[in-house]
This record gives C-alpha cells, sequence and structure tokens, in this order.
C-alpha cells in the first residue's frame, strides 16, 4: 500500500472538471484508489464520491493505493492534483 497527503490549490477546490480528470486518470490503473480527507474515504473513481468530500482550496486529502501499479497511480494523481489550476 501507497500513501501520499497533497493539499489543493485549484481556487475552485476539486470541482467538476478537475474530479472528473482524477477519475479518467484514476481508472487507468488496476489498484484500488482511495482519497481520504478527515474520516471520510472515498474511490477516486467514484464522481459522487468525491463530490461527496466537498474538497476546498487549502484543504489537505490523501491518496492511497493498493495493488500493482499502486506506486504509479499515487504518482501521478498527486502529481495531477498538485499543479491543478483551474
Amino acid at each position: 500500500m501507497v500513501k501520499k497527503e497533497v493539499t489543493i490549490v485549484n481556487e475552485s477546490g476539486l470541482h467538476a472538471r478537475p474530479a472528473t480528470m482524477l477519475i479518467r486518470k484514476a481508472s487507468k490503473y488496476k489498484s484500488n484508489i482511495t482519497i481520504i480527507k478527515g474520516s471520510a474515504q472515498v474511490s477516486a473513481k467514484s464522481i459522487l464520491g468525491l463530490f461527496s468530500l466537498g474538497v476546498c482550496k487549502g484543504e489537505t486529502i490523501i491518496i492511497q493505493a493498493e495493488g500493482e501499479d499502486e506506486q504509479l497511480a499515487v504518482d501521478e494523481l498527486v502529481k495531477y492534483i498538485g499543479e491543478l489550476n483551474e
């Protein structure tokens, strides 16, 4: 299992467009990928799950993956979220 923290820098947080792109990126991987905010955990492949977190600018989330391509998955998603500026 691999996990990394990332802080949201996008002014609008993790709204519809970036959440959709995040799901597309996560869906490329075979690993089970989870987004954690506080005590809430949701699948990184679920739009409703991501929206339910209500992630805003300045908040820190954890990307966690478990499976054969876990390191690649976490690295790509953390990079995407860290550079997001829409």
